[in-house]
């Protein structure tokens, strides 16, 4: 759902850019707490995994396909905080290295993608916690149910944008009707992929889920010999050895970027299949990165499209990682004062 230059209106998109810098800047000051306990390494990696999967265009039927989101993922797996700076990493550099999504619309991406759905999918999350059983079990369906909740709702956001501020008219509600229809399908693709990656991380880590926080004390970790522990609820999670966890992570990561990407499916996602059927894709301007030499996920100058493309998607998760660790590192120095503060939601 990344939208490109020429959807909005300069005050609509000054609107959101205003909302998105706000948010960066308050989870910029938030997120310490968050990283304590997951470890900035968590947020470079979660970071990256986002910005590989999105590469990985599912088909969802009549010619269309979607792709994660990925804000209830990394809200459940860093925080909420953590997560909108993930977010705002991820859509940065796809911005400003790969051109998608405007540069003008930078703000209007954050908000949809980098707050409603990491907000929408934490509190979704954070609720089915507190009415399903207390169980290490309940944080999948939870953050699943949360994920595919939050994509039809970020699709509504977008109509509520595009009300205010779209540069050609439309029925409203043929749009509010198609937008949410197809997330809807984009949502379950979603939710069937924020379920399979936090079922693997539970199965194996699951002192690394920053949402089974209030569950630590039924948390029990098994080493390689088949030794069991229990994790200590008064012990920070970053204090625990996750080396080996975080360099699969990196590997899956690899993989997902440099392999399977390359099979995604060419289909128009909904945004962009949506726009063609209701008359205001013609609106959308190329971004004024389109000649940088990732552009559309590809490195010039490289005349086999796999290998420029899996060249593309393995810059870019390095990028990525690299980013969002510093920004991870920013938002941790503050204070020791205010570092013990709660200042979750």
């Amino acid at each position: 759902m990344h939208v490109p230059d020429g959807f909005f209106d300069a005050p609509t998109s000054i609107a959101t850019g205003l909302i998105a810098a706000g948010a960066v800047g308050i989870s910029l000051q938030r997120a310490n707490r968050e990283i304590r306990e997951t470890g900035p390494a968590l947020a470079g990696l979660t970071a990256a995994f986002v910005f590989a999967v999105q590469m990985v265009n599912f088909p969802v039927g009549a010619g269309t396909s979607g792709h994660l989101l990925g804000g209830a993922l990394a809200a459940a797996l860093v925080g909420p905080w953590t997560a909108m700076l993930v977010m705002s990493t991820v859509l940065l550099v796809q911005g400003l290295l790969f051109a998608d999504g405007g540069l003008s619309a930078l703000g209007t991406n954050i908000t949809l993608m980098g707050v409603v759905t990491v907000l929408v999918g934490y509190f979704v999350t954070r609720f089915l916690l507190q009415v399903l059983p207390k169980r290490v079990g309940s944080i999948v369906p939870s953050a699943a149910l949360g994920a595919l909740v939050s994509v039809p709702l970020s699709a509504l956001a977008f109509t509520g944008l595009y009300a205010v501020g779209g540069t050609v008219q439309i029925p409203i509600g043929q749009l509010a009707t198609a937008m949410v229809g197809w997330h809807v399908l984009v949502g379950l693709g979603e939710a069937v992929i924020t379920g399979a990656v936090l079922s693997a991380v539970v199965a194996t880590r699951p002192d690394l889920v920053y949402a089974a926080r209030h569950l630590r004390a039924d948390l029990v970790l098994v080493d390689a010999d088949g030794n069991s522990s229990t994790v200590s609820p008064d012990r920070p999670i970053a204090a625990r050895p996750a080396g080996r966890s975080l360099g699969v992570g990196v590997a899956v990561t690899m993989l997902v970027a440099g392999v399977i990407s390359l099979f995604a499916s060419a289909h128009p996602d909904g945004l962009e299949f949506v726009g063609a059927k209701l008359g205001f894709e013609s609106a959308a301007t190329d971004s004024a990165v389109a000649g940088s030499p990732l552009a559309d996920y590809g490195v010039s100058g490289i005349g086999n499209s796999h290998v420029s493309g899996a060249l593309a998607g393995i810059i870019g998760v390095l990028v990525t990682i690299a980013v969002g660790l510093a920004v991870a590192k920013i938002a941790s120095l503050r204070s020791s004062t205010h570092a013990d503060v709660d200042t979750t939601v």
